[in-house]
């Protein structure tokens, strides 16, 4: 009989050690998984953070070059423009009237401020757009990552 009970003892030691390792096991999992998934979704926000701040650095570079070269393409073409028609206007002016020659030096000042105005609104409107797309960029995706995190 005491053969009996030992062995009893030792099963019901052994099924409370079991068990006591199963929760310590699951409890030790639970926190190391907690605390690496947490970790690899702060490090993947880092990453996307990064990648999306680089993007619309990128967006801005390339609203800037696009302003900048719209700048100059209406530059050169209020020139090219003014020119054109102040060398038409001086054509018709020879063999018409003094009247034609005010009209085109009037003609093309006007439309080379005109185009120049209009370029610098334009370089101004790119500026801002491009500003304007980065910052949205910029929040819209910190929030979608804060909300990310959330849930």
């Amino acid at each position: 009989m005491p053969v009996g009970r030992g062995v009893r003892g030792w099963r019901i030691i052994d099924k409370v050690l079991s068990e006591s390792i199963r929760i310590y096991l699951s409890i030790y999992l639970s926190i190391y998984l907690s605390i690496y998934l947490s970790l690899f979704f702060l490090y993947l926000s880092i990453y996307l953070s990064q990648s999306f701040l680089y993007l619309s650095i990128y967006l801005f570079q390339s609203f800037i070059y696009l302003s900048i070269s719209v700048f100059y393409l209406s530059i050169y073409l209020s020139i090219y423009l003014s020119i054109s028609v102040f060398s038409f206007f001086i054509y018709l002016s020879i063999y018409r009237s003094l009247f034609f020659i005010y009209l085109s030096i009037y003609l093309s000042i006007y439309l080379s401020i005109y185009f120049s105005l209009l370029s610098i609104y334009l370089f101004q409107s790119f500026i801002y757009l491009s500003i304007y797309l980065s910052i949205y960029l910029s929040i819209y995706l910190s929030i979608y990552l804060i909300c990310f995190l959330h849930f």
